[in-house]
C-alpha cells in the first residue's frame, strides 16, 4: 500500500491561494511547497490509527480519516492559523514509520511512550482519556483483576499498539501476546475461539464488534490501563518549529479547557453508526 493514496495527493498537488500563486506538492507525502520550493507550513498533513472508531476511521473516499480525533486536530489547526489535512496513510505501524521519517507532520491521537518520544513531540494537555480492557469469548471467564492473571495464557493485540509504558514493559517480560494486523481480525479470532484473550481499548472494541456483528465476546470491568491521547508532531517535520508548536499548544489548551471533545465524540459516535448500519 502506498504511504499516501495517489488520488488524495492529486488534490494537494496544486492549490490556488488568494494571491493567485500556486502551491505545489513536494516530494514528501502530502506536504505542500510554495512556488520557490520552500515548504508551506500554513498547511500540515496529519494521520493516525485508521482502525480506531469513534476517534478515527477511513472515510468513504478511501483517502482521508474522519472521527472525533480528526475533528479535534483540524479545530486545533484552525485556532493556530494552519490547515490540517487528516489523511489515510496505511495501518497504525505504517503511520508511526511516517512520523519517524517526517513524511507526515502530525498524529491525531497517540499514547505517550518512551520510544515515541525519540521521534515526535507531544502537545499538552491530553485531549482524551481512554481505558484498555481484556476481551474474551463470552463462555470463558479469566477472572481478570491484575496483570499477573494473564501469565501463561496466549493473548492477542493489534500490531504496533501501545497500552502505556508500564504495561508494555510488563508484557514484554512476562506475557505471551501475538500481534494481528487489525482489530477486526483480532475480534474475529476471539469470536471463533482461536485466542484466549485480546487486549484493546474499550470503546473502539465495542464499536468494531458491533460493526462486525460479533456478539459472543465480553470485556472485563477492571482495566489493563488507563491512558491519555495526545496530538503529536514529528521531529523531522520541516514545520516543527518552536513558534508553531507554541500556537498549537495554546490551541489544544483552549479546546481542552472548553471540553469540546465531548461534543465531537458524541457526533462521531452518531456518524460512525449511521455510516456502518
Amino acid at each position: 500500500m502506498m504511504s499516501i493514496r495517489i488520488a488524495f495527493l492529486a488534490v494537494l498537488l496544486a492549490t490556488v491561494v488568494g494571491s493567485g500563486s500556486v502551491r505545489a506538492q513536494s516530494g514528501k507525502s502530502g506536504s505542500v511547497s510554495d512556488a520557490d520550493g520552500q515548504r508551506d507550513c500554513s498547511r500540515l498533513v496529519a494521520s493516525g490509527n485508521p482502525d480506531y472508531p469513534p476517534y478515527l476511521w477511513v472515510a468513504k473516499d478511501g483517502h482521508t480519516l474522519q472521527g472525533a480525533a480528526a475533528d479535534f486536530i483540524k479545530r486545533a489547526g484552525e485556532l493556530a492559523g494552519v490547515e490540517v489535512d487528516v489523511v489515510y496513510s496505511g495501518n497504525w505501524g505504517r503511520v508511526q514509520q511516517h512520523m519517524r521519517d517526517g513524511t507526515i507532520d502530525m498524529i491525531a491521537g497517540a499514547f505517550l511512550t518512551l520510544p515515541r518520544l525519540e521521534y515526535m513531540d507531544y502537545f499538552y494537555p491530553a485531549f482524551q482519556g481512554t481505558r484498555t480492557v481484556i476481551w474474551t469469548h463470552d463462555n470463558l471467564d479469566l477472572r481478570y483483576s491484575q496483570w499477573s492473571d494473564l501469565v501463561g495464557i496466549d493473548g492477542l493485540t493489534v500490531i504496533n499498539n501501545s497500552f502505556g509504558q508500564a504495561f508494555d514493559t510488563y508484557a514484554r517480560h512476562n506475557l505471551t501476546i501475538s500481534e494481528v494486523p487489525s482489530l477486526e481480525q483480532g475480534l474475529q479470532m476471539l469470536s471463533l475461539g482461536r485466542a484466549e484473550y485480546l487486549i484493546y481499548e474499550e470503546f473502539p472494541g465495542k464499536a468494531v464488534a458491533a460493526h462486525e456483528n460479533i456478539t459472543n465476546i465480553r470485556s472485563y470491568d477492571t482495566p489493563v490501563s488507563t491512558e491519555n491521547l495526545y496530538l503529536t508532531m514529528s521531529h523531522k517535520s520541516e514545520c516543527n518549529t518552536g513558534e508553531l508548536r507554541g500556537r498549537l499548544s495554546r490551541a489544544v489548551f483552549d479546546l481542552v479547557s472548553r471540553n469540546v471533545m465531548t461534543e465531537m465524540l458524541e457526533a462521531s459516535i452518531q456518524e460512525w453508526g449511521d455510516q456502518t448500519n
